[in-house]
């Protein structure tokens, strides 16, 4: 029986160093782009679960607990109407809006009697983030009775679908991809002379 010589054993511990390197190396990575893979993935589908509540809200639009129309104001980056979005039984007042790259929701409850929105504090929470939609691609759409789109400014006793598109890129510093959510809400309350 004969014993490695000490080049030898150099030999072998510089072999299983790199193959141990390589490993560790290629692990670091898999692992790294793994990760990148599962955060956009579940950002992304948090994000298809908010526009879809969303949509459903504006689906939901019905006339205001002070009598007010179900649609106030439609531009193309924001949207306000009444809802019961919460199920409380009482009509909230809901601003869906953009600003610099997020998606808002703000709410407000009617006070007092008769009830009333003015004055009362509105609560703005995030919807989805990482909103990236080009300047010429509108947030909101809206469509009157015959599916015609509706011109700006928008005619809101004529609307009765919103179609919203959120266009996301969930990190700008890596190749480009956008992903297009979009949805289309008929507003289920809203009676049309």
């Amino acid at each position: 029986m004969r014993a490695f010589t000490l080049t030898e054993t150099l030999v072998v511990i510089a072999i299983v160093s790199t193959a141990g390197l390589a490993l560790t190396t290629a692990l670091v990575d898999f692992y790294r782009q793994n990760a990148y893979l599962f955060e956009s993935t579940s950002a992304l589908e948090n994000s298809r679960r908010a526009l879809s509540t969303s949509i459903e809200n504006l689906r939901e639009s019905t006339y205001g607990e002070d009598g007010a129309y179900p649609l106030i104001a439609a531009a193309t980056s924001s949207v306000t109407f009444h809802a019961d979005i919460d199920a409380d039984n009482s009509v909230e007042r809901v601003r869906f809006f953009i600003s610099d790259g997020t998606f808002y929701r703000t709410t407000t409850n009617p006070s007092g009697n008769p009830p009333s929105y003015t004055g009362q504090t509105a609560a703005t929470s995030t919807v989805i983030a990482y909103v990236r939609n080009a300047t010429s691609t509108p947030f909101f759409r809206y469509f009157d009775t015959t599916g015609a789109e509706l011109a700006t400014p928008i005619d809101i006793g004529s609307v009765t679908q919103v179609l919203v598109r959120v266009d996301i890129d969930l990190n700008p510093n890596r190749a480009p991809e956008i992903f297009t959510l979009s949805g289309r809400a008929t507003l289920r309350n809203v009676v049309h002379q």
